[in-house]
């Protein structure tokens, strides 16, 4: 079953965050993790939408994302993200097939 990571960001330091996005695909790629959408013009079509950015990313299992976000390799880049950005993460699973 998949799993999707959406984050929303506020970028308010383009060369730390540089740095996360130098390494991020290559991480991702290798724990199974596939850009599904980075949006900086995202539609509000409801409510409010107050981050710049939009990220969705899938992952084949729980088990992939986990291994993934807690990897010593994304630990160390996640870092220039979270200090670089302000963001809201969260977890979502899929529906089964």
């Amino acid at each position: 079953m998949s799993y999707y990571f959406i984050v929303q960001i506020n970028i308010v330091d383009t060369a730390e965050y540089q740095k996360y996005l130098d390494r991020a695909g290559e991480i991702f790629k290798k724990y199974k993790g596939e850009y599904l959408a980075v949006e900086d013009e995202a539609v509000v079509l409801e409510g409010s939408w107050d981050h710049a950015r939009t990220v969705l990313i899938r992952f084949d299992s729980r088990k992939d994302f986990w291994d993934w976000y807690y990897s010593d390799e994304y630990q160390k880049i996640l870092k220039h993200r979270l200090s670089a950005a302000e963001c809201n993460a969260i977890l979502a699973k899929g529906l089964d097939s």
